[in-house]
C-alpha cells in the first residue's frame, strides 16, 4: 500500500500507532494532541532551523505529536490539513478550551494589557484561532491573558463570502516557499488560506488541490475563482482576463493579465495542466 509521505506520520524509526500493520517502522506511538501557542510555527522537513520549510501552522491549531527529541524538536501531524513535519516543541502546550474566534485581519497583535501603547507580545496572522473569555474596552481578552483588538477578530464560524477578495488582500506580500501568511506565502498557501477563510477545506500543496478541488473548467471560459494549475504551481482567476498568484518571478503575490502569465510560464517550460471550478 502506498502512502503520501507529506500526510502520513511514518518514518523508518517511528510511525503512528494507527498505521501499525500498514507501514514498516522500528516502533509505533499513539501520539499526544497539543496546541500551537505562538502566532506562526514553522513545519520543517528535519529537526533543524536550517531544514527546508514545508509549511506553517498558526496559533490555535491542534497537532498530534509522536516524538520530541533532546534538541527540543517535536515531530507530528497537523489536524487541519494532515501535513507532517518537525516544529519547535516550545511552540506547543496541552490544549486549552476550544477556540472561539479567528483572526480576520491580515495580521494583528497580542498586547499584554488593554493599551495599544504596550509592546506586543506576539503577532497573529489571518486564520489564527484564539479562545476569547471576555471583552475589555476595545479588546478581546484571551484565555491565555492576551489582549487583541476586537475589530480584528470574528467568531470561528464566520466565513468570508469571496475567496478571490481574500487572496487579493495579500497583493505585495513576499513570496516564501512553504509560507502561509502576509510575511511570506507561496502559491498553494495563498489558495489554502483564502479558501479556509471562506470555510472551504483545502489541501496544502498544489497537486493535492488539483486532485481534490472543484470540477473541470477551461481557459476559454475562465471565470473569477477558477483555479489554474501547472505542474507545481497554482493561480486564482480574478476574472476572464487576470489572475492572482504568489510566484517566484515577482517574488510576491501579484495580479497580472492571464495571457502574460501563461506566456511567461510556458517559456519556462510549463504548460497548464488543468483549470478547476469550485462552484
Amino acid at each position: 500500500m502506498s502512502f503520501d509521505p507529506r500526510i502520513t506520520p511514518a518514518r523508518p524509526e517511528l510511525a503512528a500507532e494507527h498505521l501499525r500493520g500498514k507501514v514498516t517502522a522500528a516502533r509505533f506511538a499513539p501520539g499526544t494532541v497539543q496546541e500551537v501557542i505562538v502566532g506562526i510555527a514553522s513545519i520543517r522537513k528535519d529537526p533543524s532551523h536550517d531544514a527546508p520549510l514545508l509549511t506553517e501552522t498558526f496559533c490555535g491549531e491542534r497537532v498530534t505529536i509522536y516524538e520530541t527529541d533532546e534538541e527540543g524538536w517535536a515531530w507530528g501531524q497537523l489536524e487541519s490539513d494532515k501535513y507532517v513535519g518537525w516544529l519547535p516543541a516550545v511552540a506547543l502546550l496541552a490544549p486549552g478550551s476550544a477556540p472561539t474566534h479567528k483572526v480576520a485581519a491580515l495580521r494583528t497583535f497580542i498586547f499584554p494589557g488593554a493599551s495599544i501603547k504596550l509592546p506586543p507580545v506576539d503577532a497573529l496572522p489571518l486564520g489564527a484561532q484564539v479562545t476569547v473569555t471576555r471583552e475589555q474596552d476595545s479588546f478581546a481578552v484571551t484565555e491565555a491573558g492576551g489582549f487583541i483588538p476586537k475589530r480584528h477578530l470574528v467568531p470561528l464560524a464566520n466565513a468570508e463570502p469571496d475567496f478571490v477578495a481574500v487572496a487579493e488582500r495579500f497583493v505585495g506580500a513576499p513570496y516564501l516557499w512553504g509560507g502561509k501568511s502576509s510575511l511570506g506565502i507561496d502559491c498553494s498557501g495563498l489558495v489554502q488560506v483564502a479558501l479556509t477563510a471562506c470555510g472551504i477545506k483545502c489541501p496544502r500543496d498544489s497537486d493535492m488541490q488539483e486532485s481534490a478541488l472543484g470540477k473541470h473548467a477551461s481557459l476559454a471560459g475562465l471565470q473569477s475563482g477558477d483555479l489554474i494549475f501547472w505542474k507545481g504551481h497554482v493561480a486564482i482567476a480574478c476574472g476572464r482576463n487576470s489572475l492572482i498568484h504568489a510566484n517566484a518571478f515577482h517574488m510576491a503575490v501579484a495580479i497580472e493579465p492571464v495571457g502574460e502569465a501563461l506566456a511567461r510560464i510556458a517559456l519556462a517550460g510549463s504548460q497548464v495542466t488543468s483549470v478547476r471550478r469550485l462552484k
